[in-house]
């Protein structure tokens, strides 16, 4: 990707981030950042010729206009991200997510219909999969607000897509993970949470069994997928579930961050299992595999850092920040 303009909401976020700095070298970047919100991530970035930094609101229409009105493309990462808020607040949730994404949709319809769209879903929006792996076929069953919402802005992209011809794309994540992630968050980011845990010499926690099965996928694969869905004109209009397509126990990885960990400092790292929270959401005890052929045919992508591979780089991405 060359000599494009770029737009990115939820700009100071982990995924904002990751992408900012694949891109900065060669493109336009606006970042696209709520107020009060902590920028930490991107500090190093706002001195960079190739970017800008807008603070602003969804309801703010004039700055939205002015910011969406020459862009190429739209990497929309901006939202509620904690599952247990979304279903304290369902409205608010609404508010913030859905109404937000109609008013850039709207906006992209009067201003700027050449602009393509790249959306940040969940693979979570099929509830529990009944097949393993799981691809787009699967019936969509969302169990919380959150994931209601991730399937209601695929609708809605789909639909302007469909009427007015923006073009756009979907792309159900599974678990993420890598450089740029809160380490301290046991809301959100599982496996940077585990890291975070086994660097402070802190037991890593594991529910029930540790027998339930999830994929991980390196941050920097989910990248080049942004980037490929953006530049290829298969994607118009589609939805894709993404994942590495392979699914490890929660064992497993506590395993491979204390082999890791242990290897690379003089830490001690201690796994310890407990039973699961009362009020545990359903969602947090299922099993998931993406399989990701549809997307692969449509661009060619294949996650090319493995998980052991991502899982190191991101452990000595911290080590190096704490030193």
């Amino acid at each position: 990707m060359h000599n494009k303009k770029i737009l990115i909401t939820g700009g100071a976020g982990f995924l904002a981030s990751n992408l900012a700095r694949r891109l900065m070298q060669d493109n336009t970047l606006t970042l696209f950042v709520k107020p009060h919100t902590d920028q930490e991530r991107i500090q190093d970035l706002k001195n960079n010729k190739n970017i800008e930094v807008v603070e602003g609101n969804f309801s703010e229409k004039n700055t939205l206009i002015e910011i969406i009105k020459d862009k190429d493309y739209l990497f929309h990462f901006a939202w509620q991200t904690d599952l247990k808020k979304s279903m304290l607040n369902p409205a608010l949730d609404l508010q913030q997510d859905i109404v937000s994404l109609i008013q850039v949709l709207e906006i992209c319809k009067n201003v700027n219909t050449n602009i393509k769209i790249i959306f940040a879903s969940a693979v979570t929006v099929i509830g529990e999969a009944q097949k393993i792996p799981t691809n787009e076929e699967e019936k969509e069953n969302p169990l919380s607000v959150y994931d209601l919402h991730k399937l209601i802005a695929e609708k809605y992209l789909q639909l302007y897509y469909k009427n007015y011809k923006i073009k756009s794309c979907s792309l159900r994540l599974s678990n993420v993970f890598g450089e740029y992630q809160k380490i301290d968050n046991p809301n959100r980011g599982v496996l940077n949470f585990m890291i975070g845990r086994a660097l402070r010499e802190e037991p890593l926690t594991v529910y029930g069994d540790g027998e339930f099965i999830r994929d991980y996928c390196y941050v920097q694969n989910y990248m080049d997928a942004f980037i490929t869905a953006a530049e290829s004109e298969n994607t118009d209009g589609e939805v894709f579930v993404l994942g590495s397509g392979e699914g490890k126990t929660m064992n497993q990885v506590v395993e491979k961050i204390k082999e890791i960990v242990e290897g690379q400092t003089a830490k001690k790292v201690e796994i310890k299992y407990v039973t699961f929270p009362e009020g545990s959401h359903v969602i947090n005890k299922r099993n998931f595999i993406a399989d990701h052929t549809k997307f692969s045919r449509a661009t060619g992508w294949q996650p090319k850092i493995s998980f052991e591979d991502g899982l190191r780089k991101t452990i000595e991405f911290y080590l190096r920040r704490d030193n």
